[in-house]
C-alpha cells in the first residue's frame, strides 16, 4: 500500500549541508529556524492554543536522502547498528522527528530554536510536546547506555574568536557550530572528519572551503586559527564553483594571519 503525504509547509535556517546539522537538536542551543506553514489551507487556525507549549514535535522529511541503509554508523557509535535501533536518515522512509524549543508564533510562522534540520526540509505535521506522556527519563537506551565516550571542551583562541565573529557578520554562521559539535567528540577521528596532522597535538579540520587549526590537550581542544581553503593562485583564478571567492579574498585582507591553506 502506497501513502502520500502533501508537506504542510517547510523548514527555513542557514543550515544547508548534511554536516551543518547537528546529532539531536538538543546539541544545537544557538540554533534558529522558520516554520513556514503553506497559505491557503487554514493552517492559521490550526494554530491555535499552541503558543502555550514550550516545545514541539516536528514530523518532517529526509528531503536530501534517495536511499536508505539497514546498517548504519551512528556519530556517536564505535559500530554499526540495525538503521531502526538509531536515529540515522538513511530510512526506508525517509521521516524525521524532532522535538524543539518554540520561541513565537506571528501568523502561519513558527519561530523555534535547538533544532537538527537543514534549509528547506518539507514539514508533515507538528505535535505540541507533553512532559508527561512524551518524558521517560529512567527507560533504557539500548546500545546508548553502552558508551563511555569522553566529551572534549572545544574553546576558541582570540584570533580563532575574532575570525568566526567576522565571518558571521558576513553570513557566515554554520562554522562555529560545525566545529563545537564535530570537535566535541572524537577530535582526531578521521574516518569521519576531513582531517590533516599538523604535528604533535595540533590538526586541522576542514569545513568546505575553510580550514581550522586546532591543538589537543587533556580533555580540551581548542581551535587556534581559521585559515581560507584555497590557494592563493586558486584564489586569484576568476572560476568560483562555490561562490564563495570573494568572502575568501575578503577574510585574508582582514585577517592576513589567516593565510591559505590547500584544497586536499
Amino acid at each position: 500500500m502506497d501513502v502520500l503525504f502533501s508537506p504542510i509547509g517547510l523548514f527555513r535556517c542557514d543550515r544547508r549541508y548534511a554536516y551543518d546539522a547537528a546529532r539531536q537538536g538538543a546539541l544545537a542551543a544557538g540554533s534558529a529556524g522558520v516554520v513556514e506553514l503553506a497559505a491557503g489551507r487554514n493552517f492559521d487556525q490550526a494554530l491555535q492554543d499552541l503558543a502555550g507549549f514550550e516545545r514541539i514535535w516536528l514530523i518532517y522529511w529526509f528531503h536530501h536522502n534517495e536511499n536508505w541503509k539497514p546498517l548504519v554508523r551512528p556519530p556517536r557509535g564505535p559500530r554499526k547498528v540495525g538503521v531502526f535501533a538509531s536515529r540515522a536518515p538513511y530510512r526506508p522512509n525517509p521521516v524525521g522527528l524532532s522535538c524543539v524549543r518554540l520561541a513565537g508564533i506571528e501568523g502561519t510562522r513558527l519561530f523555534v530554536t535547538e533544532h537538527d534540520l537543514l534549509d528547506g526540509t518539507p514539514i508533515l505535521d507538528l505535535k505540541p510536546y507533553l512532559p508527561y506522556a512524551d518524558s521517560f527519563p529512567e527507560a533504557r537506551a539500548g546500545w546508548v547506555d553502552e558508551l563511555a565516550e569522553p566529551e572534549f571542551a572545544v574553546a576558541f583562541a582570540p584570533l580563532a574568536e575574532a575570525q568566526l565573529g567576522w565571518l558571521e557578520e558576513q553570513g557566515l554562521t554554520a562554522l562555529r557550530p560545525f566545529l563545537a559539535a564535530q570537535l566535541a567528540t572524537r577530535p582526531t577521528d578521521d574516518s569521519r572528519k576531513r582531517l590533516r596532522p599538523l604535528g604533535p597535538d595540533r590538526w586541522e579540520i576542514a569545513y568546505r572551503t575553510w580550514r581550522a587549526d586546532f591543538t589537543l590537550a587533556d580533555d580540551r581542544v581548542l581551535v587556534q586559527v581559521l585559515r581560507s581553503g584555497y590557494a592563493a593562485e586558486d584564489l586569484a583564478a576568476a572560476s568560483d564553483r562555490y561562490g564563495d571567492k570573494p568572502l575568501h579574498r575578503a577574510f585574508l585582507l582582514r585577517f592576513p594571519a589567516g593565510g591559505n591553506g590547500d584544497r586536499g
